[in-house]
């Protein structure tokens, strides 16, 4: 192990670092021409079962057992495989005797990204962060954003995307919220399933994770999620649930925290049970980088592919695991299992029949130029115009002086830190912020808001001041007919964050220079808004990505009129939380069960700053003739949405459904995005998934919807409810592995 760890250079010899014997270099370059297995008509079951009987069991094991992509000295001066697209997230070796290709991983969410340490990075199109593409409400634009970063993967070299981020937010400080899909089960389900069918539309895997219950980074290798398996089933994991059955992934990750007591990368319950058993999925299951702690329970337990060596404390799926299977501590068959999991993911998504070839470090600037319009249309739609106080919104053409202040809205706009950053072409806008090493550099993409502006307002004056100094601030701000402040909050892996902002005073004292004032909020998540009062405007354009400054402007001036919804609840204070003093350390204990976000608000009968499903538009919508009929089991809902403003725009009528005995009032039950001119109306009918419509039996395992009357209630957030029917249920149960 020495040896291979001051450097080695091919497979082989990583297949012997692993205990893996090595192929001989002859058969190394063979590849079956006619191989039955080749044949695109046979099922992937049908195929897989064909090359396993081919396959040797060193050359299962190889399968098995990823690698870092990445040279990471501080790991016993580790050295990523010659074969590994450089700075890239990992590495699994193909067999090319057989003609299975090698797995090219990388990181991923809002693109492809490039490893910190890696000497030259991959300029790459971002798209904004994953919960402001939920923000956008629009599962349709999800997929095309997942189309488009999954063509760049493609185009890159890789195979397989470690994306997919579904967490929901119970811990609204927790650094990685940027990466998730927000609060409510059904709308990160959607929006992320919707995302990863985009990104396999490529031929390519995209993973989802991290699974499972895994909310916060502090203490997250050891941390202990604690919670009911009922409420388990009717949070987080049906979050999961849903994104499973609107994008059927190649992969799950698997986290690194424990649940009830158990590491998840070696929890039957979640990984056999839950995944296999009951929910019949047929991929496989890799683990986090370093997330992997056994060799036999892991692989026992339902662990498929042990990723990204050197990162765990051992090879746990190199020569332990071939002396585990020696010695029938991990028996052939469930090698065999594993090896036939991964190679059925391979064939389902396209990995043998639509190979990977190049691997440029650069792409075409037409390629980037195209995709970034993606990106900017996702950052338009996720935006949240949460406060526009005297229609201050948009910037009249008639404003003379505008002053932009803070936020480094002169360079351009903030991106989530950690292993899903994407490097932009031109590099960071802002280079040398501290840390400068994971999990940063902090990043600026080079998009600036306040160039955006000028071009948007050419006959106004525009200054821009740093907001380093309140006076020049203030006395900016009160020279202006308007100021922006620009207030951002960076996030990123390996840690949680503070809801408050760091420039909660300068917009304070900005706010009190000029009534005038629009905040313009950068942020990973929620945060506290104590000034929300005080100033006129206030949007939330969460990490916009690559094409963010351009967004904000055509939101501020009304270019775009914006749409986004948030689906998160922004509190008044920290005590308004399940847990005003988390993230801690050790046990975290979820008694508010399946009581999250919106629902917990609800449940205590508190009053958010601002609630789940806000937005506003520069246009005004209205709902009539809500109607709701269960037949055959199912509920329809029915509304007409009429735009009463005088400019187009997209509206998200939202569907919350009460019944007796929930964890709380009510759950989201069905959306959608709508776009209407000025004047014009549609009707929308929406299906209510029965499993919101009842409580998960973990002893009968089993949704069981009571007898009775339920509510149903139509509006623009959850506490904006603009009508209200009720409609009789009759009993039902759907089996634990029920779906539509």
């Amino acid at each position: 192990m020495t040896k291979f760890m001051r450097g080695v250079a091919t497979a082989s010899l990583f297949a012997l670092a692993a205990g893996i014997a090595p192929l001989p270099a002859a058969a190394q370059q063979q590849t079956p021409a006619k191989a039955p297995w080749s044949n695109a008509r046979l099922s992937p079951d049908a195929r897989t079962a064909l090359v396993l009987a081919q396959m040797t069991e060193d050359e299962k094991l190889t399968l098995v057992f990823g690698y870092f992509g990445t040279d990471f000295p501080p790991r016993n001066n580790f050295k990523a495989p010659a074969e590994a697209r450089p700075g890239s997230a990992g590495y699994v070796p193909g067999i090319p005797r057989l003609g299975i290709p090698a797995q090219w991983q990388t990181d991923a969410g809002v693109g492809v990204a490039t490893q910190g340490g890696a000497a030259r990075k991959r300029g790459r199109t971002a798209l904004p962060s994953g919960l402001a593409t939920t923000a956008t409400w629009n599962p349709d634009l999800a997929f095309k954003g997942g189309a488009m970063i999954g063509a760049e993967a493609r185009a890159s070299g890789f195979n397989v995307m470690l994306a997919g981020g579904v967490n929901l937010m119970r811990e609204p400080r927790n650094g990685r919220n940027f990466e998730y899909g927000g609060e409510d089960p059904l709308l990160a389900g959607t929006m992320v399933g919707a995302q990863i069918a985009g990104i396999q539309s490529n031929k390519i895997i995209s993973t989802i994770k991290h699974y499972a219950i895994n909310d916060q980074e502090t203490d997250r290798d050891t941390g202990n999620s604690i919670i009911d398996a009922a409420a388990a089933r009717m949070s987080d994991l049906l979050a999961f649930q849903f994104a499973f059955e609107r994008s059927d992934p190649g992969s799950v990750m698997c986290a690194y925290n424990r649940v009830n007591g158990v590491h998840a990368c070696e929890h039957p319950w979640l990984l056999t049970q839950v995944l296999r058993k009951d929910w019949g999925w047929k991929g496989y299951v890799m683990s986090d980088w370093g997330a992997t702690h056994s060799t036999a329970a892991a692989a026992n337990a339902g662990l498929e592919q042990d990723s990204g060596f050197p990162f765990d404390d051992k090879p746990y799926f190199g020569a332990p695991l071939k002396e585990a299977v020696a010695k029938g501590e991990v028996t052939k068959a469930r090698l065999d299992e594993m090896a036939s999991r991964i190679l059925r993911s391979m064939f389902a998504h396209g990995l043998f029949d639509h190979p990977v070839t190049e691997a440029p470090m650069d792409l075409p600037p037409a390629m980037l130029a195209k995709h970034g319009d993606i990106s900017r249309a996702d950052a338009q739609q996720g935006i949240v115009l949460m406060k526009n106080a005297g229609d201050i919104l948009p910037l009249s053409p008639s404003v003379k002086k505008i002053a932009v202040i803070g936020g480094h809205a002169d360079k351009g706009v903030l991106a989530g830190g950690g292993s899903s950053l994407v490097y932009p072409v031109g590099g960071n806008a802002v280079p040398g912020l501290e840390p400068k090493t994971w999990p940063g550099p902090v990043m600026y993409y080079p998009n600036a808001p306040l160039d955006a502006i000028r071009r948007q307002a050419p006959g106004a004056s525009v200054t821009f001041v740093d907001g380093t100094d309140a006076v020049a601030a203030t006395t900016a701000a009160r020279d202006a007919d308007v100021a922006i402040v620009f207030a951002n909050q960076w996030a990123g892996e390996a840690f949680d964050v503070s809801l408050t902002l760091k420039e909660d005073d300068l917009i304070a004292a900005v706010a009190g220079a000029n009534p005038k004032t629009v905040v313009v909020l950068q942020t990973g998540g929620p945060v506290l808004t104590p000034w929300a009062g005080n100033v006129a405007g206030l949007l939330e354009a969460w990490f916009p990505g690559t094409q963010g400054g351009d967004a904000i402007a055509n939101v501020l001036f009304g270019k775009v009129n914006p749409s986004g919804h948030l689906p998160v609840t922004f509190p008044r204070s920290l005590d308004q939380l399940p847990k005003p003093s988390a993230p801690n350390k050790g046990d975290t204990r979820y008694t508010e069960g399946a009581t999250v976000g919106y629902k917990w608000y609800d449940a205590k009968g508190d009053t958010p700053a601002f609630p789940f499903g806000h937005g506003l538009s520069y246009t005004s919508f209205g709902y009539s003739g809500l109607s709701a009929k269960a037949a055959g089991g199912t509920l329809a809902v029915s509304f007409t949405v009429r735009n009463t403003g005088k400019r187009r725009g997209m509206d998200v009528p939202q569907v919350y459904v009460s019944g007796a005995g929930w964890e709380a009032p009510k759950r989201l039950g069905g959306f959608r995005k709508v776009d209407l001119a000025p004047g014009a109306s549609t009707r929308v009918t929406l299906t209510v998934d029965p499993r919101l419509l009842g409580m998960y039996d973990e002893g009968a395992r089993a949704w069981k919807i009571a007898p009775g009357s339920y509510k149903v209630m139509l509006g623009s957030s959850s506490r904006d409810v603009a009508q209200t029917v009720s409609v009789r249920l009759g009993a039902r149960t759907l089996g634990v592995g029920w779906r539509p």
